[in-house]
């Protein structure tokens, strides 16, 4: 299993658990995302973005409603003030040893270790849109992400909606 951290830093030599600041209630871990949700961080780290994909849990429905008119079956929003910040930022993929990791929530790939993590490798990521392209996932730019966030929640998709609180009213 790989196990990745993004981030605009070049230079970090490990990872320190630590408590989020959204939820000050949460233990200390050193977070990762598995590979298969990676491309949900191939955004500056305070972009706000929804992401969603199918699953077997996604109803009929709701298969045609979010992606009837598309060939994929995952996709991620951003809000149209994000793009020229998405298009200049340079962001670092750093490989994780997965061994002190286990699985905190699997439908958004998030994985967390209690130990401090010394990382494999680090490398660019390249041109984020670029970057996102080849991983076959639809981008959507919209000017407010919050309807389609009211709307995916009280859905069937699966979903990761990530820094919210950066986005447009």
């Amino acid at each position: 299993m790989k196990l990745f951290h993004f981030s605009e830093n070049p230079n970090i030599t490990y990872f320190e658990p630590h408590v989020p600041k959204t939820n000050s209630k949460e233990e200390s871990f050193v977070w990762a995302i598995d590979e298969e949700h990676a491309p949900h961080y191939y955004f500056p780290r305070e972009c706000p973005r929804v992401a969603f994909w199918t699953s077997s849990e996604t109803t009929g429905d709701d298969l045609i409603r979010f992606f009837g008119h598309t060939s994929v079956n995952r996709i991620i929003a951003i809000e149209t003030s994000w793009l020229k910040r998405i298009r200049e930022t340079e962001l670092y993929a750093y490989t994780l040893p997965s061994e002190t990791f286990e699985c905190f929530d699997v439908n958004a790939g998030y994985y967390v270790s209690r130990k401090a993590v010394t990382p494999l490798s680090v490398d660019p990521v390249g041109d984020l849109l670029d970057r996102l392209v080849q991983t076959n996932i639809e981008l959507r730019i919209t000017p407010t992400l919050w309807k389609l966030r009211d709307e995916i929640i009280h859905s069937s998709v699966s979903f990761s909606i990530i820094r919210m609180r950066n986005a447009s009213h």
